[in-house]
Order: C-alpha cells, then sequence, then structure tokens
C-alpha cells in the first residue's frame, strides 16, 4: 500500500510513495508520533535528480527487510531538499560538524524533540541495517548520552556561521580585493580552467566576479582564468553539446564526465555568465551557449503557463545519462559516412571515451577554425556537416526515454531564469528573450504572491488558496528582487522596480536580524525549528544574504535611499575580514564590494529614442552600472531629466555630469 508520501505533490517525495518504509512528510503528525513513542527520528532529504539517492532508495528503502526495522525503531521523515531547504541547511550543518563531509542523500537521526545525534550521506545497506540496530540499542541503553550529545551538537549548529556586528569605520579599499584575489588565484587550474580539484563545479557567480575584478583591477591573470574556464567548460561534456544546456558537475578535474542531472539554477546562472562574457570579449562561443541553453530551457524546463520547471533527473531507464550517451555502432548506423567527420569533431572513440563500456561522451578539443585547418576544410564546411549530423543525432536521441522531470516551480529557481532572461535580452537584443522574461514574471506576481509576500513553491494541484503553499525563504525574495530590478533596466518599465522594493521592505520586516544586522534565512513567521540560520556562504548558488545586500546596494542608487545603502554596506562590513581566506565562498560579496570601491554610474537615459539608445550602450561592459529612463519615471534621479530630446546623463555620487545626446559622448564621460 502507498505510504504517507502518496497524499504530496513533491515529485521527490512522489517516489518514494510506494516504498515499505512507513515515510512521513514533515508535520505534526510524524514528530508528534516520535514525542509520543519515544523513538528516534530519521530525517531523510535529497531531491528528485539526485542519482545517488535514487541508488540507496533501491537498495535499501525498497527492501521489505530493511524497512522492517526502519517502522519498527524510528519515526521515518522523507523531506524534499528544494521545497525545505530551512529543514537541510540544519541537518547538513548537523552531519558536517559530525563527520566533516555533506551531500544527498542526507540522512540524519534525532531525537524525538528534533535535536540531531547521527548522520550521514549514502549508506550501502549492509553498513545502514547496522547503523540502524546499533542507533536503536543506543538510544534504548544510554539516552542521556545521546540527549547530552544532541545538546552540544545543536548548540554548534546555532553559533555556525553567526556573524556579529563589525563596528570598523575603515573604507573598503582595492588592498581588500587584491589580498582576497592573491589568495584565491593559487586555486586555480591554468590548463583546464575552474580550481584544482575534482570534481569540477561550474559556480558561476566566481567567474561573473572574476571578469568585473579583471576589467575593473585591469588584472590578466583574471582575464586568462576566466576565459580558459569559460571555453573548456562549453566545450567539455558537462555541456550537451547537441541539446544545449549544463549539467551539475562533472565528476573528473577536465569537464569531462558530467553527473548529468540539469538544474534550472545552474543554467539560470551560466546564461547570466556567458551573456556577460560576450559583453566582455565578444566571442561567438558564448553567444552559441547562450542561445542553445535558453533554447533548451524552452523546451524542457518551461510550463505552459510560464514558469520554469526544477530539474532534469541524471537516469534514465535506471541508467545514469543512458540518454545523452551512444556507442560508436549506433552513431555509424545513425550518421553514415558523417560518422567518421562527427566522431573527430566530438572526440568520439570505439571504445568508448569514458568508463562505461564503448559509451561516448560528446565533448570537444579543438575550436572550429583551428580544426577545420587540421582536417584541410573551410569552417563553413566543417560546421555545416557537424549542424547537419547533430540534428540527426537530436532527433534520434529524442525518441529515447527521457530523463525523469522535477516539475516543481520554485520562487526563487523563477527569480535566476528571470534574470537570465533579462542580461541574454540586454546582451543581445533578441526580443523572444525579453518576451520570457515578461511571461514569467507575470506568472510569478499572478501565481506565487499572496498578499505582500510570495511563496516558495507553486503547485499545479493545489487550491490558490490553499495550505501546503510553502512560505518562501529569503532566498525566494532576494533572487526574484534581483530579476525583478534587472526586468526594470531591460524596460524601463517601473512596475517591476516597484515590486522589487515592496518585496525588500517585506523582507527587511520579517528576516533582518538587528544584533548581527544580517538577515535570516526564515521569517520571524515561518515555522519555528531548533535553529534559525544565516546563510552567508557563496557557493554553487550565492547566498541569499550577499544577494540580498546586492539588492539593497542597486535598490539604494535607484530610489536613493539612504537606509538600503547603509545596511548594504554594514552587511559587506560584517562579511570582508572573512573574505581574504576563501574568495570563491564569498564571491558574491566580492562583486559588493567592487562596487563600493570603485562606486556605480547610474545612467539615466530619457526620451523617445531612450530604448535605441539603452541598446547602443549595452554592447559595452560597463558592470559597475546602473540603467533607468525611458520616457516617463517617478525614480528620484529622473526627476529634471525630461525633456524633447533624447539625452543620457552620468551620474556618481548623487551627481550627473552634463547631458549627453550619443552613447560615445556618454562613454567618454565613464572612466
Amino acid at each position: 500500500m502507498p505510504n504517507r508520501l502518496a497524499r504530496e505533490s513533491s515529485p521527490y517525495l512522489l517516489q518514494h510513495a510506494n516504498n515499505p518504509v512507513e515515510w512521513f512528510p514533515w508535520g505534526q503528525e510524524a514528530l508528534a508520533k516520535a514525542e509520543k513513542e519515544n523513538k528516534l527520528i530519521l530525517v531523510s532529504i535529497g531531491y528528485s535528480a539526485c542519482h545517488w539517492c535514487h541508488v540507496m532508495e533501491h537498495e535499501s528503502f525498497e527492501d521489505g527487510q530493511v524497512a522492517e526495522v526502519m517502522n519498527r525503531y524510528f519515526v521515518c521523515i522523507k523531506i524534499d531538499r528544494e521545497e525545505r531547504p530551512d529543514i537541510d541547511q540544519i541537518y547538513m550543518n548537523a552531519v558536517q560538524l559530525m563527520t566533516e563531509r555533506g551531500g544527498w542523500p542526507l540522512n540524519c537521526f534525532c531525537l524525538p524533540d528534533q535535536r540531531p545525534v547521527y548522520g550521514g550521506t549514502y549508506f550501502p545497506k549492509k553498513d545502514w541495517v547496522n547503523l540502524l540496530l546499533n542507533l536503536a540499542e543506543f538510544w534504548r541503553e544510554k539516552p542521556q548520552e545521546a540527549i547530552q550529545y544532541a545538546e552540544k551538537l545543536t548548540e554548534g549548529i546555532r553559533q555556525s556561521e553567526q556573524l556579529v556586528i563589525n563596528k570598523d569605520d575603515s573604507a573598503f579599499s582595492k588592498d581588500q580585493l587584491t589580498e582576497m584575489f592573491d589568495v584565491w588565484k593559487r586555486s586555480f587550474d591554468m590548463s583546464e580552467g575552474g580550481y584544482n580539484r575534482a570534481p569540477k563545479f561550474p559556480l558561476p557567480n566566481n567567474w561573473v566576479f572574476m571578469l568585473r575584478y579583471a576589467h575593473l583591477m585591469s588584472d590578466q591573470a583574471a582575464r586568462i582564468i576566466s576565459k580558459l574556464t569559460l571555453e573548456k567548460m562549453a566545450m567539455g561534456g558537462i555541456y550537451d553539446q547537441i541539446g544545449g544546456g549544463f549539467a551539475r558537475y562533472s565528476v573528473d578535474d577536465r569537464w569531462h564526465v558530467p553527473h548529468f542531472e540539469k538544474m534550472l539554477y545552474d543554467n539560470a546562472q551560466l546564461v547570466s555568465l556567458y551573456a556577460e562574457a560576450y559583453q566582455f570579449d565578444p566571442d561567438e562561443l558564448y553567444k552559441k551557449v547562450v542561445y542553445e541553453t535558453l533554447e533548451f530551457v524552452r523546451r524542457e524546463l518551461t510550463s505552459p503557463q510560464g514558469g520554469f520547471y526544477s530539474a532534469l533527473d541524471a537516469d534514465s531507464e535506471g541508467v545514469e545519462g543512458k540518454f545523452y550517451t551512444y556507442t560508436k555502432e549506433e552513431l555509424r548506423a545513425l550518421l553514415g559516412d558523417d560518422e567518421e567527420l562527427f566522431s573527430i569533431y566530438f572526440h568520439l572513440t570505439e571504445d568508448g571515451n569514458w568508463e562505461e563500456e564503448q559509451t561516448n561522451i560528446f565533448l570537444r578539443k579543438f575550436d572550429d577554425v583551428a580544426l577545420a585547418a587540421k582536417l584541410g576544410l573551410s569552417v563553413k564546411e566543417l560546421t555545416d556537416k557537424i549542424s547537419s549530423a547533430s540534428k540527426r543525432l537530436f532527433e534520434h536521441r529524442s525518441q529515447r526515454v527521457p530523463p525523469n522531470l522535477d516539475n516543481k516551480i520554485l520562487a526563487s529557481w523563477n527569480g535566476m531564469m528571470l534574470k537570465a532572461y533579462t542580461d541574454a535580452y540586454r546582451v543581445f537584443n533578441k526580443p523572444e528573450f525579453l518576451e520570457e522574461a515578461l511571461r514569467n514574471a507575470e506568472f510569478l506576481i499572478k501565481n506565487m504572491v499572496r498578499g505582500d509576500q510570495l511563496v516558495r513553491v507553486y503547485k499545479t494541484d493545489s487550491n490558490p488558496g490553499s495550505e501546503d503553499y510553502e512560505s518562501a525563504f529569503l532566498d525566494d525574495y532576494a533572487f526574484v528582487i534581483e530579476g525583478l530590478i534587472s526586468l526594470y533596466e531591460a524596460t524601463f518599465n517601473e512596475r517591476w522596480l516597484l515590486q522589487a522594493q515592496a518585496f525588500t521592505d517585506h523582507a527587511l520586516m520579517n528576516f533582518f536580524d538587528n544584533e548581527s544586522a544580517m538577515m535570516f534565512y526564515t521569517s520571524i513567521k515561518g515555522e519555528q525549528l531548533i535553529a534559525r540560520k544565516q546563510e552567508i556562504f557563496d557557493n554553487v548558488m550565492p547566498s541569499s544574504n550577499s544577494t540580498m545586500a546586492n539588492n539593497l546596494f542597486k535598490l539604494g542608487h535607484f530610489f536613493d535611499d539612504r537606509e538600503y545603502l547603509d545596511k548594504a554596506a554594514q552587511m559587506l562590513k560584517n562579511v570582508q575580514p572573512f573574505m581574504k581566506a576563501y574568495g570563491s565562498g564569498y564571491s558574491n560579496w566580492g562583486i559588493l564590494l567592487l562596487n563600493e570601491v570603485f562606486g556605480i554610474y547610474e545612467i539615466a537615459i530619457t526620451g523617445d529614442k531612450a530604448e535605441a539608445r539603452r541598446e547602443e550602450l549595452e554592447k559595452y561592459y560597463i558592470p559597475n552600472k546602473i540603467l533607468l529612463g525611458g520616457n516617463e519615471g517617478s525614480l528620484p534621479l529622473l526627476q529634471d531629466k525630461w525633456g524633447d530630446k533624447t539625452r543620457i546623463f552620468v551620474c556618481q555620487n548623487r551627481t550627473c555630469q552634463m547631458p549627453v545626446e550619443h552613447v560615445d559622448d556618454a562613454l567618454k564621460q565613464i572612466t
């Protein structure tokens, strides 16, 4: 019989609905049962695209004998980390404190009052059963020892990542940026791009910082590593060379073998990164990546209503990567005489180019110009043949059993994708990109706002007023606000900026902590868990605090709001002493530090030709700018700037230079 998860809407929870384990969703029923029966709680956390989550389910959670042990001694709670990142944060922190490592599946054992006592990630079946029996015996025989350990561990969770107000009044400086970069660059992989380690994660925000550092600090090392990393990722197996879009990471140190799941948040950030890189240095490879990745998102991750789905699984037909890989024999049958050239282009071999026997991942070793010269072809001959063969292969691949789709629509990840579309539109001026951005913004406002606040999850099978919409977390506000700000800069429609301001004021009221001058991840109105965390570190996604600090900085300039600007500066000041030692973990804070040090250009474009001037200006790389203007508006900086002619005002520190009519003249005012 299905367990209680059958009533849930999360694709991940529904995957476990027919397990013999008596899974509960997180909630009062499960927590009350643990208290009443004095049982340890197993909090098991994962997400639908997680390969090792599937492996552990198949080995242990689908096994009747294992399930019997779990059901007898534990209250078992299954959680989708993407729906409840607040719970995941706490128990991931606990496991990292205990084991110095983390990941998913995450399995944490807790006292009946939710305080953790033991945990880990993936466990093979035999180890899992032994652990279950040992923990059950430990709780039965030594409960006081378990309680004492849980007390210490919970206190450690509450204290980690908690900052105090930094009252140092010294100004931000270039020296702080240099100190951070000098330590950071020691970890660069100057051969393959990224960092000297495996697995290799894209970490898009790191390279956004690096592009801006290279430009503003005139640093050649930052320029070289950024371009190398972007090229290697775009040509590697981590990028789907046939269908577009990036996998979550490569398991090796060469971007060769992907962990095949495709996440919305990765692809959104990478679109923004490659679009900005094209502004920095117009390389057709960057443009190709942006266009192909957005086509992948449109084709496979866009809902009919205009929301964006969360992820595609790594597996299809129970095999990781099966949807994406081919043998040479299959390719010969499909491509005929074109197979040899196609295999050279994508580095495909008879024995296979990865560990699965005779199976090939598509990747590139040479750019088109170099390979065409080597093969004695013109570039057009080469690219035409490869394009034709790729289309045939894509059509064939489309008939295969596809990876499972996680059709959750999350506010935070949609905010990232909204920004990605606006970034792509601003750089490439393709109207379809703006149309998708506007469609998504309308979807968010219509479907994911209740009163003055966001909801985290849009559930298509739920009544719009039902209680199973989860309250939004700080990252939801942060990334939606960021997307709306970018949409304003692309359209000059103040509706989007005013909505960003409203969400910001709500977040400050409900998430801001006066004692630390930082923001909690959960709302004061949200569920009270055993700890209320602050998310500080930038990782595969920028942290919610760093994103909010950047938002406050920008909105402070748009609205001439000193409180916003002071809050952003104080948040950065609290973090700055820690940035030198670990630049990669503070890259989004580093972007704010660049803006504080170099200042930001407020560029107002007014008049009938404002849109044309905006398009022209976006051809130039000015990372420390905000754009505002149009034919009408109420923003403070726009007052007294309307007239018959189209004019460009370059302003900084509340001071505007003489207006000019042409972009070339405006660029001369930007030093």
